[in-house]
């Protein structure tokens, strides 16, 4: 299965700046570098780049030598700039005059991806002027007074705003680079990464970035059952009153563990999950999207048509045949 208008190998760049995340560096290779479609073909080709070619330092208390240096950028249809420990970007909101002229060049035709303080770096070249974006929370306020062209919201987990795509933290990153394999590729492809890396297949990006309890105490009841129980039950017309009953909890106890452990409300969890399924319905199988919009729980195609609309701006056929191809059925 493979998007339209994309190559058959989309070029990834991953600019190692000095005292690059340890962490980050790698996430473009695994996640993106490792996405087969149908045949087993590869979908991305992840390059790693220093500016020089040599190593640089890492916030691990190491070095990494890429095999390449930032010439390669140039080719690169994706741009990620991982997280930075620390550097001009985040103490003075400068870059080298070579750092912002390149990422100036790549801004011209590659779409530009920062992970978690990464978000500085695009910041201090000027790309991010009059956008929305976002970083980790604990930088916030370092951001808005460096950065304060920037339409910053510290809450959420990434930001897509086309061209320009920002995270926060680690796992934030790895949720982003899935919503890239689901914007690219569809729902199947980025599964199957998520489940080869055992992580989460589907957070929504505007989920808050700040958990509170993600896992329960010792002894404590949590929703993770429930959560488990509504979504083989997504169909059906499920209330907060439901949720909270088979999680025996009054309402008011349940609506607030529920945010503590997951960083939203049931209802707008509840959403993206039924959205999920839809997505995953139209692309895998020929339902008419009546009945797509029954089995994920919208109730109606028109529903099921506002909420896809509202999430990617697109129609469910719309979304269908970009995905699969042309089909029989029609609403």
């Amino acid at each position: 299965m493979r998007t339209r208008g994309l190559p058959d190998r989309h070029e990834v760049v991953v600019l190692a700046l000095p005292d690059v995340t340890a962490f980050e560096i790698g996430l473009a290779p695994r996640f993106l570098g490792t996405a087969v479609d149908d045949d087993g073909r590869r979908l991305y080709r992840v390059r790693v780049a220093t500016l020089d070619g040599g190593p640089v330092r890492t916030s691990g208390g190491y070095s990494v030598l890429p095999e390449h240096d930032a010439s390669i950028v140039a080719t690169a249809q994706t741009l990620v700039v991982p997280a930075v420990h620390g550097g001009p970007a985040m103490t003075d909101g400068t870059l080298p005059a070579e750092v912002t002229a390149l990422l100036r060049r790549a801004a011209g035709s590659a779409r530009l991806v920062s992970l978690c303080t990464g978000a500085f770096v695009l910041a201090a070249a000027g790309l991010l002027d009059g956008r929305p974006a976002t970083t980790h929370w604990m930088y916030t306020e370092r951001f808005r007074r460096l950065y304060p062209a920037v339409r910053l919201d510290p809450d959420v987990l990434f930001v897509d705003d086309g061209d320009v795509l920002t995270s926060a933290g680690n796992a934030a990153g790895i949720d982003l680079l899935l919503h890239l394999l689901r914007r690219d590729h569809g729902t199947e492809v980025a599964n199957r990464v998520a489940r080869r890396s055992v992580v989460a297949p589907w957070r929504e990006g505007g989920q808050s970035q700040f958990v509170e309890r993600p896992v329960p105490q010792d002894g404590a009841t949590g929703t993770a059952a429930t959560r488990a129980w509504a979504v083989e039950r997504l169909g059906d017309p499920l209330t907060l009153a439901e949720l909270a009953a088979h999680a025996r909890m009054s309402v008011r106890t349940f609506t607030r563990r529920f945010r503590d452990e997951t960083g939203t409300s049931p209802q707008q969890w509840l959403a993206a999950q039924r959205l999920a399924l839809a997505r995953q319905l139209l692309e895998s199988t020929d339902h008419p999207v009546d009945r797509v919009a029954a089995d994920a729980g919208f109730g109606t195609a028109a529903s099921l048509r506002g909420q896809l609309r509202a999430s990617i701006g697109v129609s469910p056929l719309t979304y269908r045949r970009t995905y699969r191809g042309p089909v029989a059925h029609s609403m």
